[in-house]
């Protein structure tokens, strides 16, 4: 791949991915700052709106670890745009990651496109994990 197309790729999945981190990240916020409320106006606390709410909090929590990741994520394909060649990029995140103790030194570095092909792994996994969110959230709200 050549230095340029490199850059802008990696340079625009990056921007994608962190409004990816995002939107997810504020839509669970604001369903657990309007959850009382929704809860006041709720039928009486059964066992399976319980277990609905204890669903849907589980579910939040993935979410938003999962956001905090691509987030995360985000950041280390800025990191491997601003390097002038792609080995000199995909070098530096995996030296990033054994310095941070999160990844042993790796004999042989990965490509851009296998590093987005692992990223996008976790966008499913949060996009699993923010529809059941919504499901369960839905289930307690209006049991």
């Amino acid at each position: 791949m050549s230095g340029e197309t490199y850059h802008d790729k990696a340079e625009a999945f990056a921007a994608g991915l962190m409004l990816q981190a995002a939107w997810p990240i504020l839509l669970v916020v604001a369903a657990l700052m309007a959850a009382p409320i929704i809860g006041l106006v709720a039928a009486p606390q059964t066992t399976p709106v319980a277990v609905a709410w204890l669903v849907a909090a589980a579910s939040a929590v993935a979410t938003l670890a999962l956001s905090a990741l691509l987030a995360f994520d985000a950041l280390l394909f800025r990191l491997m745009a601003s390097h002038a060649s792609e080995a000199g990029g995909g070098a530096a995140v995996d030296d990033l990651l054994a310095r941070m103790r999160l990844k042993p030194t790796a004999a042989g570095g990965r490509t851009l496109d296998q590093r987005i092909t692992g990223t996008r792994h976790l966008l499913v996994e949060q996009r699993i994990a923010f529809a059941l969110f919504a499901l369960a959230s839905f289930v307690a709200a209006f049991l």
